[in-house]
């Protein structure tokens, strides 16, 4: 995650919450978010979102620099994510709202740090690094999981239609 008061991480990490924990155990797969803030914002981000999936933190940001994930934005590269559904100004606006009414006015991390997905393992073998350019370069979830063996999900509020 970029960081936990970031709109677009959370709506991001809102469809990762919709992947069925029996689609991950069926194809051998973790689904894991970090975070670079205190674990004291797991719980509340977790509650936010609906996620139920794994969640570690990484104040110090190792992980981060470990992979290359940088630091500040590329406004050049004109990306929009497919699950950031809130536009600038008014996810914005939800980001700061939630820091200033947190239990501590706390950005929840360094808001200039890029985040990215990875598929890793096992043992410590990097099958896909995609590493965000700005805040709305996330990687397609089902593009991801695809590329683990994971069955996709259906991201949109409409029902599916089923010939028989």
């Amino acid at each position: 995650l970029q960081n936990f008061l970031c709109y677009t991480c959370k709506e991001y990490v809102e469809d990762l919450a919709k992947v069925p924990k029996a689609f991950l155990q069926e194809a051998n797969v973790r689904l894991i978010v970090i975070g670079q803030s205190s674990y004291h914002h797991i719980k509340p981000f977790c509650s936010l979102t609906g996620y139920t999936h794994e969640m570690y933190v990484d104040p110090q940001r190792e992980i981060y620099k470990t992979f290359g994930m940088k630091r500040g934005e590329n406004n050049n590269v004109s990306v929009q994510s497919p699950h950031v559904k809130s536009n600038v100004l008014l996810g914005s606006i939800k980001s700061m709202w939630r820091a200033m009414t947190g239990p501590a006015f706390d950005f929840q991390g360094d808001p200039a740090q890029q985040g990215g997905a990875l598929i890793l393992g096992p043992g410590n073998e990097v099958h896909f690094l995609h590493l965000d350019k700005n805040r709305l370069d996330h990687v397609p979830i089902n593009r991801v999981l695809q590329l683990a063996g994971v069955k996709t999900v259906n991201f949109t509020n409409q029902s599916q239609i089923i010939d028989i």
